[in-house]
């Protein structure tokens, strides 16, 4: 068996996982916290932009980074033939 197709699938994995939550800690943690003194000058359907990042903006973030690892993953797994 060769063990460095799985390690290399996992590595894989991994480096998608940290690079997508931290897109996601980013716009969750720094525009609603960090930025939301500069995003407040700005408005989003009568919301100030740092308190709609706070309360729905990260949330849709993270659906759309769902999205986005689902189609990573269906082609590393299609790359390393685990696809079913």
């Amino acid at each position: 068996m060769n063990n460095k197709k799985p390690k290399k699938y996992w590595r894989k994995n991994i480096k998608y996982l940290v690079i997508l939550l931290s897109i996601w800690f980013m716009v969750s943690f720094g525009a609603g916290i960090l930025f939301k003194d500069f995003l407040n000058q700005y408005k989003i359907g009568g919301f100030k932009l740092g308190f709609w990042f706070a309360q729905q903006g990260s949330i849709y973030v993270f659906v759309v980074l769902i999205f986005i690892y689902i189609r990573l993953m269906n082609k590393l797994d299609k790359k390393y033939g685990y696809a079913e």
